[in-house]
């Protein structure tokens, strides 16, 4: 069996119990060694076999899965926050099917959930928005056309960007193209929840600068909209005037 497991992301106590519990029993782990915080192995058995797959292709990370499968032995693949965000799993899950070998997933806890609880923020305010909008910029890696940043921000909602500290002064441009003004309030986190967590506020016009000034390059998510300001409406789920099911 071959178990996906969001390792969360970053505190080694911010993984799931089922996560936590899947690498104790694990006989092979693969973890993503460039992302995963490596304190997290130490929840492995000191027998278990760990293999670091920033220096593996796809086709050497199947051969671990299956070899261990031949040997009857529990593979975790240790992937960081969430699999599904981001994490290249498909593809690996496809390979599996194709052979046989079962798989399951169990969630984690994505950075972009992190970032929110490293912010003290919510990103879905009453009357500011309601919709979230996690995305990146197009890099080695391209980005469909129709998701384009500029298309992106056309909608003012709260975004999230992975994978993109490193083009901020492009990322501002696209942001403020789209039509978010130069004064919208952002927030790049560094490494949420780790130990060398770092926060700073800036806005759309200032965010490449903010980023030069804190030396910050990469493991970063960029969080941008008016959920950082200060208006906003209360929620009616709590208001006295408004009936619910439970609330009369």
């Amino acid at each position: 069996m071959v178990n996906f497991v969001g390792a969360g992301c970053g505190a080694p106590d911010l993984i799931t119990v089922r996560g936590k519990r899947l690498i104790e029993q694990a006989d092979v782990i693969i973890y993503a060694g460039s992302l995963v915080n490596p304190e997290i192995l130490a929840y492995a058995r000191p027998e278990c076999e760990i293999h670091n797959s920033a220096y593996m292709t796809l086709e050497q990370v199947i051969e671990v899965m299956e070899c261990a499968e031949k040997e009857h032995k529990n593979t975790v693949r240790l992937h960081t926050g969430d699999p599904s965000i981001y994490g290249a799993v498909r593809e690996q899950m496809d390979r599996l099917s194709a052979l046989g070998i079962e798989y399951e997933v169990c969630a984690g806890v994505s950075s972009f959930c992190g970032a929110a609880a490293a912010l003290k923020a919510e990103y879905t305010l009453p009357d500011v928005s309601q919709t979230v909008i996690i995305t990146r910029m197009s890099g080695r890696t391209p980005v469909p056309e129709r998701e384009s940043i500029e298309k992106l921000a056309v909608h003012h909602a709260t975004m999230v960007i992975f994978l993109s500290a490193g083009m901020l002064d492009e990322l501002s441009e696209k942001l403020i193209s789209g039509g978010y003004s130069a004064e919208t309030p952002c927030a790049i986190v560094y490494k949420a929840s780790w130990a060398d967590e770092k926060i700073m506020h800036c806005t759309v016009g200032n965010l490449a600068e903010t980023a030069r000034k804190n030396n910050i390059t990469k493991t970063a998510l960029i969080t941008v909209g008016d959920f950082l300001g200060n208006d906003y409406s209360l929620s009616k789920l709590y208001d006295a005037s408004f009936t619910t099911e439970f609330r009369k």
